[in-house]
């Protein structure tokens, strides 16, 4: 069985998360390819998005989905990952000691009939929810009962204004079948869904997958795909890697450009094993206060973090080296961080760039 090596693996990832060179490729097409991306901060996604293509449309929505976290996908797939991911958002309120007592007496699925009712008449924010649903249930706060509809059953899209490019709004929701028109996926494929997650992520491993999904038990499924699969070994670990038989695999000396990624990227998210794409160091640095910060890659791999103030006459833009970076490094980082700073700003003609080392690399 072939090895690859770390580097060989970070090629591969890179090829397949579009990050090796920009695409012609529309919003819709890209979020599809991914497997969506991680969107419960608004406007990350268009980052996400910028790093990846040429140009950018519409026609996807945010939902709440792997991991139990809020994701962009397109609607087919919003209406297949969400049931298939409903064992994720099993694990809240009604699984939690800490709600089951709040939550006693009350039958989650009169609850769901109520909170569909209310958002089918109109989207709502969890307050407003949350308070509607008192009037019927009494007993718990209106956030508890909010919370135990966002992890129910009834799949919930966040609706627009929120997320929409230059705009801010408070987070309102509305039943996805009612907001797109189609009921959820009654039979969705869990088979599906880790070919998806191969052609993003892949040569990737069973746990990785199972990491990426918030899914258990995929081995068996792995098991079932293996003879139309491609196998490797990670030549660091020892671990069996999956892959699809004709996915890009480039050479491992391939160029990687500086790439900036947004908070919670796929590309540092979407593994078990992050080894291919940052350290153990560097994942300490990044991932603070339970939130992962905006990075940027530096031959093809996190070598710092970046922090964007758009606003006012002078936009400004903070980029900080986990290390040293030599003169050129600093200058490609420099350019692309302008690209990143005109995206934001069509109109800039004065702007702050500064690029500069950590001062404490202890982690």
């Amino acid at each position: 069985m072939q090895k690859l090596t770390g580097r060989a693996l970070n090629r591969a990832t890179l090829a397949r998360q579009m990050l090796l060179a920009r695409e012609r490729r529309g919003v819709l097409e890209t979020v599809e390819f991914l497997g969506g991306l991680q969107a419960q901060i608004p406007h990350a996604p268009y980052v996400g998005l910028w790093t990846r293509l040429l140009g950018l449309d519409r026609s996807v929505v945010r939902i709440s989905a792997m991991r139990g976290t809020v994701h962009l996908l397109g609607a087919d797939d919003a209406l297949s990952f969400r049931p298939l991911c409903q064992v994720v958002n099993d694990r809240g309120p009604y699984g939690k000691g800490a709600y089951r007592k709040a939550l006693a007496g009350i039958d989650q699925a009169e609850l769901v009939a109520v909170a569909r009712k209310l958002l089918e008449q109109e989207p709502m924010s969890n307050a407003k929810l949350g308070a509607a649903l008192r009037e019927v249930f009494p007993g718990p706060d209106g956030s508890t009962l909010a919370w135990a509809v966002r992890d129910s059953p009834l799949a919930l899209v966040q609706v627009p204004p929120r997320g929409l490019w230059g705009q801010s709004a408070q987070a309102t929701s509305a039943p996805v079948e009612h907001w797109l028109g189609r009921p959820l996926d009654p039979s969705p494929s869990p088979d599906a869904m880790v070919l998806r997650y191969l052609a993003a992520f892949g040569p990737a491993s069973v746990r990785d997958a199972q990491s990426w999904s918030g899914l258990t038990r995929l081995a068996e499924v792995f098991e079932r795909l293996r003879p139309q699969l491609r196998t490797f070994l990670d030549a660091d670990s020892g671990r069996e890697l999956f892959d699809l038989p004709d996915a890009p695999r480039p050479d491992q000396d391939i160029p990687a450009p500086v790439r900036f990624l947004p908070d919670y990227d796929n590309v540092v998210l979407g593994f078990a094993d992050r080894s291919r794409i940052i350290t153990q160091e560097d994942q300490i640095r990044l991932g603070k206060q339970n939130r992962y910060s905006a990075a940027f890659l530096l031959d093809g791999r996190v070598r710092g973090e970046w922090t964007l103030k758009p606003a006012g006459p002078v936009p400004e833009i903070t980029v900080t080296g986990f290390a040293a970076l030599d003169e050129s490094e600093q200058q490609a980082v420099h350019d692309e961080a302008v690209e990143l700073l005109r995206f934001h700003r069509p109109d800039l003609t004065e702007f702050s760039v500064t690029v500069r080392m950590r001062a404490d690399t202890s982690g």
